[in-house]
Order: structure tokens, then C-alpha cells, then sequence
């Protein structure tokens, strides 16, 4: 079993930045890809950032390339997403997902991918 614990939401205004931070704990060794989604009210559960849990490349969804940074920090079990200049239309609860099967065809931003999800965590954004 992995456990994924998000923290770091919050009200910001436009143009403000966070930091969401993501603990793993359990069978970490066990994890080979890791992601952040988020879902707004009323709609479908999005992807937004992620990439293999042991580094490389890590892929964005378009609405936040330039302006959302994740990166790991494997020593201590976490992944960060820094957002910058944040809009009204990042209100959502952001979600970690992880998923512990390796894969050859591993799809970052498909939801169906990932066996283990954090309880997210609300970001807000005022206009």
C-alpha cells in the first residue's frame, strides 16, 4: 500500500503563487509513475502535471505549461507542484496520484493509470 497526503492549498489572489507538497509513505520503493490532477466543481477530474517517480521528464497539461513547476524530492518521499501567476480558473482540489505498476506504456495523464490518490486539497483563487 502507498498513503499520499497533500498539503499546501489555500486562497490566493490572481497572479499569486503556491506550493502543494505531497508525502508518500508505505511501499514507496514501489512507485514508478506520480501526478497531480485537479477537479473543479461540476467537471471531470483533469491532469496537470507528472511524470516517472524516479525523475526525467516530467509532462504538463497545456492550460499550466510556464507557469507550474512539479518536482520530486525522492529522499524524503515527496513531490511539489509550485504554481505561479495563478488564475480564477485554477480553483479546483488538486489530488496526488501514484502508481506502483512499472509500464512501457505508461500514460501520464490518464487517470485509470494510477492505483493510489491522495484526499486533495482545495486551491482558490479570487478574481
Amino acid at each position: 500500500q502507498v498513503h499520499l497526503v497533500e498539503s499546501g492549498g489555500g486562497l490566493v489572489q490572481t497572479g499569486g503563487s503556491l506550493r502543494l507538497s505531497c508525502a508518500a509513505s508505505g511501499r514507496t520503493f514501489s512507485i514508478f509513475g506520480i501526478a497531480w490532477f485537479r477537479q473543479a466543481p461540476g467537471k471531470e477530474r483533469e491532469f496537470v502535471a507528472g511524470g516517472l517517480w524516479s525523475g526525467g521528464s516530467t509532462y504538463y497539461a497545456d492550460s499550466v505549461k510556464g507557469r507550474f513547476t512539479m518536482s520530486r524530492d525522492n529522499a524524503n518521499n515527496t513531490v511539489y507542484l509550485q504554481m505561479n501567476s495563478l488564475k480564477p480558473e485554477d480553483t479546483a482540489v488538486y489530488y496526488c496520484a501514484a502508481r506502483e505498476r512499472r509500464s512501457t506504456s505508461y500514460n501520464v495523464g490518464t487517470r485509470n493509470e494510477y492505483n493510489y490518490w491522495g484526499q486533495g486539497t482545495q486551491v482558490t483563487v479570487s478574481s
